[in-house]
């Protein structure tokens, strides 16, 4: 039985049962991987399963379950329970679909889906290739493996106020961790790559051969003294500062007054020079989506533009909260109600090259990984454990680590410039970012 038809029935038979709304999400998902090190496979795992879940809304009042037993009478047991369920839950005046005025009723193919399943054989290939490419570097000693994956994934929902749809996506990716150095001066570094089509994948050799120089590079590290200085995220990292936006504009966090930028709408955060965007529909975009977890369209967003705040990230009940429309923003899982998520968030290039922005720093941190979760998103509080290089005179001069970074997210926005190195790597991205004028702890 095809997931729509499914769905409709179990809608008919809910409905039927005494709720006056509901939607159903059917997940299907299919996944493989590959763990590979000093020439040898270590590990292949698959999975395959398919689950459904139903919300049942009762005037105010909603209840969720899920399952992945398809029988027919096992569905029937389900909405029993769930009906029960809704009855003793709790009112919410949020609770309820999304406006049927904004359902996308036009769904488009952006080319998310490889339309064949990557090999084992294949995948067992790459990860050879990308762990040897790695090993043939000179200073490299030892692997801590390399790995390949596909996946295949569908995702449909349906309701009773007469939204419809699904739709399929893939995913390959491989990866590789390396150590240079030996005895007590080794170290570690990685890098990874991946696409909705096999075809786009960054190529094993390069992979490999990026995470073993990234490696070398931080042999021989040296401590720094405490002080203020300039510090540069490496683009494999800078996105986790745009993830910060996205958690304190989120619709969640504004509703119940827990972000630090919750009186900043329509103010200037960032620099003029500085936009972070929000687009759904960029085709075999790792986060793109023809319609959000309520159905709702999406579209792309300036979230950011010219530095200013322009929105927040709303589904339909944080957009009641706060008495505004939805932004097509609700994820979305089997059993859960709607959260809220980006899809391809990402800050535009910005003026500077890469090299500019090396060449004019007098004395500064470049940043290569971040260790540990010290950010507040209630207060901007922000101190995360780093290593990285060292600048000085405009060059990258030696390796760095044990040091502890420091600021407020308020204040890095603002003294924030951006390179022109942008690449879709992943979910959400951004170039190499410099940020002024931010507390070192060092030795």
């Amino acid at each position: 039985m095809s997931f729509e038809s499914t769905s409709q029935k179990i809608i008919e038979k809910t409905i039927k049962a005494g709720a006056t709304d509901c939607d159903v999400v059917l997940a299907k998902g299919f996944s493989k991987s590959i763990a590979y090190r000093l020439g040898k496979v270590e590990d292949i795992e698959e999975s395959n399963g398919s689950t459904f879940g139903i919300r049942a809304l009762i005037g105010n009042k909603q209840a969720f379950i899920s399952s992945s037993d398809h029988d027919e009478s096992n569905i029937d047991k389900l909405i029993a329970r769930v009906i029960q369920m809704t009855k003793l839950a709790p009112e919410d005046e949020t609770a309820c679909l999304g406006d049927p005025n904004l359902y996308e009723t036009e769904i488009h193919d952006l080319n998310l889906l490889q339309g064949i399943q990557t090999d084992t054989n294949t995948l067992i290939e790459m990860a050879r290739q990308c762990e040897e490419s790695a090993l043939e570097i000179k200073g490299i000693t030892n692997s801590e493996g390399s790995g390949s994956s596909f996946s295949e994934s569908e995702f449909f929902i349906a309701n009773n106020k007469g939204f419809s749809g699904g739709y399929k996506s893939s995913s390959n990716s491989i990866s590789c961790s390396v150590i240079a150095g030996e005895g007590q001066q080794m170290e570690r570094d990685y890098d990874y790559a991946v696409s909705r089509h096999i075809d786009d994948l960054l190529s094993p050799f390069e992979v490999g051969k990026a995470s073993a120089e990234k490696a070398i590079k931080r042999l021989n590290p040296r401590k720094i003294k405490s002080c203020k200085t300039p510090v540069i995220f490496d683009k494999r990292i800078s996105d986790d500062l745009i993830g910060y936006l996205a958690s304190a504009v989120s619709g969640n966090s504004i509703a119940r007054g827990t972000s630090f930028l919750k009186d900043s709408l329509g103010k200037q955060i960032f620099s003029k020079e500085i936009n972070i965007i929000d687009d759904p529909k960029i085709p075999k975009g790792l986060g793109s989506r023809p319609f959000d977890g309520e159905g709702l369209r999406t579209n792309k967003k300036e979230i950011v533009k010219n530095g200013v705040l322009q929105t927040w990230l709303l589904n339909t009940s944080t957009a009641k909260k706060l008495n505004l429309k939805s932004t097509g923003n609700a994820s979305r899982g089997v059993g859960s109600p709607p959260g809220i998520s980006t899809s391809n968030l990402f800050m535009a290039n910005g003026i500077h090259s890469f090299d500019d922005m090396i060449k004019s720093t007098n004395s500064g941190f470049y940043v290569t990984e971040l260790i540990g979760m010290g950010v507040n998103i209630v207060t901007g509080d922000y101190s995360m454990g780093a290593s990285g290089l060292w600048i000085e005179n405009g060059e990258i001069q030696y390796p760095v680590s044990e040091i502890t970074i420091a600021s407020n997210l308020k204040d890095m926005f603002l003294n924030l410039s951006a390179a022109n190195d942008l690449e879709f790597k992943a979910r959400s991205n951004a170039p190499t970012i410099r940020v002024e004028n931010m507390t070192l702890a060092g030795k």
